[in-house]
């Protein structure tokens, strides 16, 4: 199998500092990361941190609308390499929503890919 584990599921919130804390001090998440993905979107990862597992990937943007039926995202799948991954998914006519493969300001590398039914799905290999 190619998936290694679930990465993380992507969640759209309207208040960064506010969902930090609720993932804190409510569910009792640890903050493992935070930066800003660009100009306009800033970007929280909260798990474990004894196991460095993240579970949940907050998405704040001012140009990020919610969806009607939902605030999920995406579904965020590791894999080892994702060059490896992204020709494999291309021989059985996956189509990725982005040409090119990008990497976040911690190094790790991510692409988004569409499911059966239109749920978005990424492929994310961890920085080495």
């Amino acid at each position: 199998m190619s998936v290694k584990k679930l990465e993380h599921v992507g969640v759209m919130v309207s208040d960064l500092e506010v969902s930090i804390d609720f993932y804190e001090n409510v569910l009792g998440l640890d903050l493992l990361d935070r930066f800003a993905a660009n100009e306009t979107t800033g970007l929280a990862f909260l798990g474990d941190h004894a196991s460095g597992q993240v579970i949940v990937e907050l998405i704040c943007g001012k140009d990020n609308p919610f969806p009607d039926e939902g605030k999920v995202h995406h579904i965020a799948f590791t894999v080892d390499d994702i060059e490896e991954e992204i020709d494999r998914l291309r021989k059985v006519k996956v189509h990725f929503t982005n040409e090119e493969i990008s990497t976040l300001a911690n190094g790790s590398k991510y692409i988004f890919f569409k499911g059966p039914d239109g749920e978005t799905l990424e492929l994310f290999q961890p920085k080495s």
